[in-house]
Order: structure tokens, then sequence, then C-alpha cells
């Protein structure tokens, strides 16, 4: 499969196309099909665990929490495509802002042994 099927096989399957990905065709051919292959280890077409609902909020979670906004618009748009329940798109949301939360707590231990320490 070249680059061009490839970009259109996303087409079909996000709606759209990120415009990283699509302007990395005409650089770089080869790394859209990296991208596939690892896509192919990551999500396999054959006996997967998780079904296509469960795949798309868990990319979904890590393209919020890895703030990467092409990632969340692609797969918003395969949300929509797929009809995945409002609700279930929601609780999704709030998980990740839960475990952002508890992240920036974590992150914080230092600031917290520090003013452990402190004199008042």
């Amino acid at each position: 499969m070249n680059a061009n099927d490839i970009l259109e096989m996303m087409r079909k399957g996000m709606g759209q196309v990120p415009a990283a990905i699509e302007k990395s065709v005409p650089v770089d051919p080869a790394l859209i099909q990296e991208h596939m292959r690892s896509k192919a280890f990551a999500m396999p077409a054959e006996n997967p665990a998780l079904d296509e609902d469960t795949r798309t909020l868990i990319y979904l979670a890590a393209a919020l929490a890895g703030t990467s906004p092409a990632c969340v618009k692609a797969m918003a748009n395969k949300i929509a495509q797929l009809g995945i329940a409002a609700d279930k798109v929601v609780e999704t949301v709030h998980i990740v802002r839960l475990a952002m939360a508890t992240k920036i707590i974590g992150d914080a231990e230092p600031v917290f042994d520090a003013l452990a320490r402190k004199p008042d």
C-alpha cells in the first residue's frame, strides 16, 4: 500500500487526515507507512482484544493527556463517525481530567516535602 492509499484509508476511517500527517507524505512517504505499521502493532485487525469504540476512547484519552490537538481532533471526528455515545465520551474526558489532576498532585510531591521541612 502506498502513502496516498494510506491517506485515503485514513480519510475514510476518520473523516479527515491530520494536517501534519498529510504534509509529511510528500517529504517522507515512508513515515506514514511506519506509522501504519505501528498502528497495526498497537491495534491488531485480527482477533483484537478491544472493540473499536474502546480503542477510540483510549486513543482520545492519550491524545488529551499528551496534549496533541491534531490527535484529539482526529479522534473527535472518528467518535462522530462511529456514533459513540456522548456519555461514554464525556466520561472518558472526566477520567483524563482526574488522571491529569492526580499527576499534578504527584508532581508536586517535592513541594510538599519542602513545605513539611520548612519551619513556621
